[in-house]
């Protein structure tokens, strides 16, 4: 029965379990091309598409809409016309479903770093890939998982670090300040726990500013920048957003708030508002936000500007960025050189890592192995 192909659960992401099947795009019969979007799945972080990672004809479609399976469970089946209802029947009633694999060193790890009487959080994959390491860094609000989508490929050709940044997730809610200094620092101290002499840094939003100021201090160990819907390049911010986020504790409250960050506000899952839930409700959590909001973003506007720093050279830079973002006006990456690059996304919001993970990964997976060659002949 090798010309049957299943179409499994998908794993995205370290932290992922299992996944709701929300609908079906296609139906049973047609014929499907790799890359193409089969269904929605929503998972602890978002709704996502699911694309094929095969072509062939949809002969059988085994998951129902609603059904929530682990990963790894058969979803659908692949086969040419002439392979055998009696055989399609015989290879689902024999499938096993495996557990997956997390890739990385003896498998994906959570780690944590004393410094200073702080915790920092972070996971880490990929770690027998020889090239330069990526370090992932969230944004206001966010945690390690918000790189659900991201992890697993950029772990498959080297190490991949993911912070939880202070006062965020399993890190440290204490701050001292909440300014973009310290949040910069605490991941300087990750970079020096790589080993590394050099790191990529991916940042998102606030995260992207935090990647920017460690450039600006410590240009010597950064070899390249993502920076994904960037705070440090305007001087707005949405300030119903951010006070809202920090406010809001019923359900329909923090669901309207996250509508803010995606395109299409359907993509917010009621896990993720589960999630923003149980975070709000740690020691401290809320205290931490408001702390870093005043300093990093008072009153709708944003103190930290890089734009002469993005302009000026220091490291290659890629900018990922949804034309349709209501949080960061992507406007602000217009009038920069031609030496930055700058993606934009059509129909995607604050989240384009998310939102359109498959093309986000792609870029990011060509700047980065760039960026790498370019080191190596520089």
């Amino acid at each position: 029965m090798s010309e049957i192909q299943p179409i499994v659960m998908p794993k995205w992401g370290l932290a992922m379990e299992e996944g709701a099947l929300t609908s079906w795009l296609v139906k049973g019969g047609a014929q499907i091309e790799k890359g193409q979007e089969i269904a929605e799945i929503e998972t602890s972080k978002l709704a996502n598409v699911f694309e094929s990672p095969a072509s062939g004809i949809l002969r059988r479609l085994i998951a129902r809409e609603g059904d929530v399976l682990p990963v790894g469970a058969l979803l659908a089946v692949l086969a040419p016309a002439t392979v055998s209802d009696a055989d399609i029947d015989t290879f689902v009633a024999g499938f096993v479903v495996e557990a997956p694999t997390d890739g990385g060193a003896g498998g994906a790890a959570e780690r944590k770093l004393e410094r200073a009487g702080r915790t920092l959080a972070y996971k880490v994959t990929g770690l027998e890939n020889a090239a330069t390491p990526v370090v992932l860094i969230h944004g206001f609000g966010g945690d390690s998982d918000n790189w659900l989508f991201n992890i697993d490929e950029l772990a498959k050709t080297r190490p991949v670090y993911a912070v939880d940044l202070p006062g965020h997730g399993k890190s440290s809610k204490a701050l001292a300040t909440g300014e973009l200094s310290e949040l910069s620092q605490a991941v300087a101290d990750l970079i020096d726990e790589t080993g590394a002499r050099k790191v990529h840094l991916v940042g998102h939003s606030l995260g992207a500013a935090v990647a920017l100021q460690i450039l600006r201090d410590r240009p010597e160990r950064v070899a390249s920048i993502v920076a994904i819907a960037p705070a440090g390049l305007g001087d707005r911010v949405n300030a119903q957003f951010i006070d809202g986020f920090i406010a809001a504790e019923k359900r329909k409250d923090i669901k309207a708030t996250l509508q803010f960050l995606v395109g299409d506000p359907e993509l917010v899952s009621a896990q993720m508002i589960e999630g923003v839930q149980r975070f709000k409700r740690l020691e401290g959590a809320k205290e931490a936000l408001r702390a870093i909001a005043d300093k990093n973003l008072p009153s709708g506007r944003q103190t930290a500007n890089f734009r002469d720093l993005v302009a000026g050279g220091q490291a290659p830079v890629l900018i990922l960025w949804g034309e349709r973002d209501a949080i960061l006006d992507s406007g602000a990456a217009r009038g920069l050189p031609s030496s930055v690059k700058v993606m934009l996304f059509d129909n995607v919001g604050h989240m384009p890592h998310l939102e359109a993970a498959s093309k986000a990964n792609e870029a990011m997976a060509r700047h980065l192995e760039a960026a790498d060659a370019s080191s190596r002949t520089g």
